[in-house]
């Protein structure tokens, strides 16, 4: 869910060092998905697929310095989770199975 008055056009925080874990790369690949497309995303405020009140939580969390999550669902099923540690010093690209 995707909050409709923010400006989303705008890069809403800083992602810091970026990782991607290797089972993550290997669904996006199969899903012909990229993790560049879901970091965009995310830095600009779309949370993907969480309901309203994980996206609330992520607006309180770009405001007060929180951990920033979420969510992808990829077209073969597979879920991403793209997440943003409270310091913004990193953010890691990774599958909701476990990796």
């Amino acid at each position: 869910m995707q909050s409709t008055d923010i400006d989303n056009n705008k890069i809403r925080f800083k992602a810091g060092r970026i990782t991607v874990t290797p089972v993550a790369a290997a669904a996006l690949e199969l899903a012909k998905a990229h993790d560049i497309l879901l970091l965009a995303r995310h830095i600009h405020g779309d949370w993907g697929d969480l309901g309203q009140r994980d996206c609330l939580q992520n607006e309180l969390a770009v405001l007060l310095d929180l951990r920033i999550l979420s969510r992808y669902a990829l077209p073969t099923g597979s879920v991403i989770w793209v997440v943003t540690t409270a310091d913004r010093s990193a953010t890691t690209i990774l599958l909701a199975d476990g990796g």
